[in-house]
């Protein structure tokens, strides 16, 4: 994850740390990392040290979008549990410093792995990193919330539900042209909800590879990040968005699949495996109406990209890239109707 262009005050942004962030020691230099598309992350070096900074867009936003407070949230409750997470410093409310709300927290020191073929390591080491990856999602459902302060942090009630009739209006609210697909999605997915049978978790909300800081040297998760579109849900909403990672294609102008790729010939598990392993750390069995869970997380991610690229129509997204993703969203989309036709059922 290369830095990009500093757009900070940064001698401004020193003296308020200085003031309200026990320890911190400046000058600083800030210099925003190129990758993400969502909230804008700055790398901080300071007299003190360095740090990461992530800060809402500045702009107009939708709704409950860019929740850094609930960022600085959860992984202040995470501290010490079995999921790791960064340290946080602090967080800013005041739209007077920066421009908007920001938090700071620690700057972890590990690698970031952006294509789920993992060419930079042997074959044979590839399968222990998937495991890893699926031993700190089960953490994170194994989570207990009332331990942790976090009981209150999502909405009762069936989780499919509302995030479907969340994802309609935030895409609704950012469509830029129609496209079929999404249309079709927005009344098959109410009409073929599954039952709600009670189970509730924190969840991560957008788990995948690029979110999670390894060790250099080791398997080992050191920081789980991007913990925007957390919140209490239903856990297999986080399994079958990262199984989507199977599905999507290997070139893309945006997340980078396994699409077309012989899994175990490059060392890597199958979406039955890993969803077995998964299944096999949580005391859970056979899987019933996987095509809606999968067809669920590609319109949802259909809807986050579409937002991304009104952002970049309004001038306000964080990546360059961002302009590009209008042309991914029926792409997009029509993975999930493929899902759907197809009716492929897991285990």
């Amino acid at each position: 994850m290369a830095p990009a262009v500093n757009d900070l005050n940064e001698e401004k942004l020193a003296g308020y740390l200085e003031q309200h962030m026990p320890g911190f020691k400046g000058p600083l230099t800030a210099s925003k990392f190129s990758d993400g598309q969502s909230n804008p992350t700055f790398k901080i070096e300071a007299e003190s040290g360095a740090y990461v900074l992530r800060r809402k867009p500045p702009g107009t936003l939708l709704k409950s979008a860019h929740a850094v407070d609930r960022e600085f949230r959860v992984i202040s409750a995470l501290q010490g549990s079995d999921v790791p997470v960064a340290t946080p410093y602090h967080l800013c409310q005041d739209d007077n410093v920066i421009g908007s709300w920001f938090y700071v927290m620690s700057f972890e020191d590990g690698r970031i792995f952006w294509d789920p073929v993992l060419p930079e390591l042997p074959k044979a080491e590839r399968k222990a990193y998937y495991d890893e990856m699926n031993r700190v999602m089960a953490a994170i459902h194994d989570v207990d919330l009332e331990a942790v302060g976090l009981s209150d942090y999502g909405a009762p009630g069936n989780y499919f539900e509302r995030q479907t009739g969340r994802w309609s209006k935030q895409y609704v609210a950012s469509r830029t042209s129609q496209i079929e697909a999404m249309e079709y999605l927005m009344t098959w997915l109410p009409e073929n909800m599954p039952e709600d049978d009670g189970s509730v978790s924190l969840i991560h909300g957008d788990y995948r590879l690029d979110n999670l800081i390894f060790h250099k040297e080791k398997p080992e998760i050191i920081a789980v990040v991007d913990w925007e579109l957390s919140t209490l849900g239903h856990p297999l909403a986080d399994l079958s968005y990262q199984c989507m990672q199977w599905r999507l294609p290997r070139e893309s102008p945006g997340i980078k699949g396994l699409g077309e790729t012989d899994r175990p010939a490059g060392g890597l598990p199958t979406e039955a495996d890993y969803v077995r392993q998964y299944c096999d750390r949580r005391g859970i069995g056979k899987i019933e109406g996987w095509p809606f869970y999968l067809a669920f997380n590609f319109f949802r991610l259909a809807a986050i990209v579409q937002g991304v690229y009104k952002r970049a129509l309004d001038g306000n997204a964080s990546s360059e890239k961002a302009h590009m993703m209008g042309a991914i969203v029926p792409v997009i989309a029509g993975y999930a109707i493929d899902v759907i036709n197809r009716g492929e059922e897991i285990q």
